[in-house]
């Protein structure tokens, strides 16, 4: 009986190892895959990712407009994400390299988001905040890939926010 219950456990402790490195090796093929290819598809939700963002601040406006007219990977459908789909994206265990301004200076950063897109900032999402009425009042939704958090800003106030394109199902 005592050498079942040592059986079992090595075996178990064997299972989490592999389990481990095969992580580790899915996650350098991943982002391997990404970048060389130049986006990513979600195996769950089928999306396809662009596998960077714009790169600079933008407003929530310039952000729609530049994955309007993106052009990647022989497709013209691109869009802003929109807050679902971004915060679907986002994955507190993933360590996916970037940029991002401290302070002043654009230094190297990690942010918590599937696929290894590399980012450099906050994503605006596609969602306009409504008063009361429906009517849109001024303030966008966007998504923090390092709290994973979303909040608003003026639309117009570029500071930080990028744009992070998608295609494929509104779901």
């Amino acid at each position: 009986m005592k050498w079942q219950a040592t059986f079992v456990l090595i075996s178990c402790c064997t299972l989490v190892v592999i389990a481990g490195a095969q992580s580790s090796t899915q996650d350098q093929g991943q982002r391997q895959e990404t970048h060389a290819h130049g986006f990513w598809i979600d195996p769950f939700t089928g999306l396809m990712w662009a596998g960077r963002d714009n790169g600079r601040d933008v407003s929530w406006k310039k952000a729609m407009k530049y994955c309007r007219d993106l052009r990647l990977a022989g497709y013209s459908d691109w869009r802003l994400a929109n807050m679902a789909e971004l915060q679907g994206d986002y994955d507190s265990t993933a360590n996916a390299p970037g940029l991002a301004c401290t302070g002043r200076k654009l230094g190297d950063f990690t942010f918590h988001v599937k696929g290894n897109l590399f980012l450099t900032g906050n994503q605006w999402s596609s969602n306009y905040r409504m008063d009361d009425r429906g009517r849109p009042i001024g303030y966008a939704y966007y998504f923090d890939f390092n709290s994973g958090k979303p909040d608003d800003d003026q639309g117009g106030y570029s500071y930080g926010k990028r744009a992070l394109c998608v295609r494929g199902s509104r779901k």
